[in-house]
């Protein structure tokens, strides 16, 4: 059975030149070196002419020669990702995202990101996902950013930025006179939402719920659509503010406040606790963070 020892044989002969040279590259003696060549040539035939100054191969030697320098070739590359992956520097890093408009500032942190991290594998794992955090553990993801930090063994949750929610109303709607709205300000109007479960909406989890209201509901995945039945007066709506300030300031929308003090939420970067100690993944939280605060507006450090 050809051994990697037998193909770095083949390459010492040819380019040694000749037994005494291309015993000394693979640190043996001749007679040792004859008795690995006399094996491998009792599975392939002769490799090399006898006699032949300076040595010279055969087709078969040849052949195992372009096969030796295929096997060093993938073998280096191999060692240099493995040794990447030792010390967190090479590997996958796949990232689902339940805010759907957190896209503004993740596109630009990726690029940021590849920059300097080009050995790490980085993408996006596409999809709705009713429960995003499960997937870490199902290994469908290596990042998950998400607006709850919910305790759950083996994982870190990683502050990315606080934001705050604001309720959006069409531009000439009573509501838009207002510097705030109350719950029950809701209970007249339709919500327009995600498709997302209300354990993972803001306004319904930290407002409405609590205060026993439910408005008629509708829902779809893109936040342009949200915002064009909002100015079409098919409902109300509310998004982070940093998600809508374009649309803002053309008038396309009113914004006001969800409570006196307004309604805040915070972005987390969802980890393995294995994950977490990887240099490149400590480095992607690191550039989410700095791209989000220079490109966004009326961000706070997170708690």
């Amino acid at each position: 059975m050809l051994e990697l020892r037998h193909l770095r044989t083949i390459v010492a002969l040819a380019e040694g030149g000749g037994l005494g040279r291309a015993a000394k590259r693979v640190h043996l003696s001749e007679s040792a070196l004859s008795h690995q060549i006399k094996l491998i040539e009792e599975h392939y035939g002769e490799i090399y002419q006898r006699k032949s100054q300076p040595l010279r191969l055969t087709a078969v030697g040849r052949r195992l020669l372009q096969l030796s320098y295929k096997v060093e070739e993938a073998l280096g590359e191999a060692e240099r990702d493995l040794a990447l992956l030792k010390d967190g520097r090479s590997g996958d890093l796949r990232v689902a995202v339940e805010c759907h408009s957190c896209f503004d500032w993740l596109m630009p942190a990726m690029d940021a990101f590849r920059e300097t991290w080009d050995a790490v594998e980085l993408d996006l794992v596409s999809g709705f996902h009713p429960d995003p955090v499960a997937l870490l553990g199902e290994r469908q993801a290596d990042l998950v950013i998400v607006s709850q930090a919910e305790r759950r063994p083996g994982l870190v949750f990683h502050p990315l930025f606080r934001f705050e929610m604001l309720a959006l109303v069409p531009s000439g709607h009573p509501y838009a006179r207002r510097r705030f709205i109350t719950a029950k300000d809701f209970a007249s109007e339709t919500l327009v939402t995600y498709p997302i479960p209300d354990s993972r909406l803001d306004i319904v989890r930290e407002v409405l719920g609590p205060a026993g209201i439910n408005p008629p509901r509708r829902t779809t995945a893109l936040t342009v659509a949200i915002l064009q039945l909002v100015a079409s007066r098919r409902g109300l709506a509310v998004l982070p503010g940093w998600a809508v300030e374009p649309y803002l300031a053309r008038g396309y929308v009113h914004a006001c406040r969800v409570g006196r003090e307004g309604l805040w939420s915070t972005l987390y970067a969802a980890t393995s606790a294995r994950s977490a100690r990887l240099a490149y993944m400590r480095a992607f939280i690191e550039t989410m963070r700095r791209v989000s605060f220079e490109r966004l507006e009326g961000l706070l450090p997170a708690l």
